[in-house]
């Protein structure tokens, strides 16, 4: 036998030349796990994303059907009415009582030039406790506007209400009674024949006869 006929293929397609499970050009060959099993990529590749139509049609939990809009209960929509009710009544009443008391300054102004103009001389005012207990000195000079002078009108233009709390030290220094807001109707909401209509109560203090 020659030599050449010895030698070995070195590119034979036995057991030693292509190792198993290696492709022919030396890529890896294909894997599989068995009869009818597909391999982990075309096992991968079959198992495909969500739809987004699908996705869509999940609830977002942010937005889930009534969040944020908790019902309102008739006892509690009934009390909510009512409160608004009052709020706009008592805004009324305020304003009313606004209205009344800027025509009320207006005629007192109006009054102290008469008084002035007449002549008609002030006197210190005094207050008194409630009920008429006690006697109380002020350091206010003007007219009182009522029969049991309870309520003045001051040479500055101010409506005072001359009763006060009884007390030891009011009687040894006197009061200051402050400046209230003037109603159109004095003594308004008492009983019968204690309201005064403050034009007829000026007209008096002038010393209208008429009055």
């Amino acid at each position: 036998m020659s030599e050449r006929e010895a030698a070995p293929d070195p590119v034979g397609s036995g057991a030693a030349g292509v190792p198993d499970g290696a492709a022919p050009d030396g890529g890896a060959a294909p894997r599989t796990s068995g009869p009818g099993t597909p391999a982990p990529e075309e096992a991968a590749a079959g198992t495909s994303a969500p739809d987004a139509h699908d996705a869509g049609d999940a609830p977002d939990a942010g937005h889930a059907p009534g969040a944020g809009h908790a019902p309102v209960s008739p006892a509690a929509d009934w009390r909510s009415r009512r409160r608004e009710a009052a709020d706009a009544h008592e805004a009324a009443l305020r304003a009313r009582r606004q209205a009344e008391s800027a025509r009320a300054r207006e005629l007192i102004a109006r009054f102290v030039a008469d008084a002035r103009a007449r002549g008609v001389a002030p006197e210190p005012l005094h207050a008194q406790g409630y009920g008429g207990r006690g006697r109380y000195r002020t350091p206010l000079e003007g007219w009182y506007l009522r029969r049991d002078r309870t309520v003045a009108v001051g040479t500055d233009g101010g409506f005072y209400v001359l009763t006060v709390p009884p007390s030891l030290g009011a009687r040894l220094r006197g009061v200051r009674p402050e400046p209230q807001d003037p109603p159109l109707v004095i003594g308004a909401g008492g009983k019968d024949g204690e309201s005064l209509d403050l034009p007829v109560a000026l007209a008096r203090a002038l010393g209208d006869a008429t009055a």
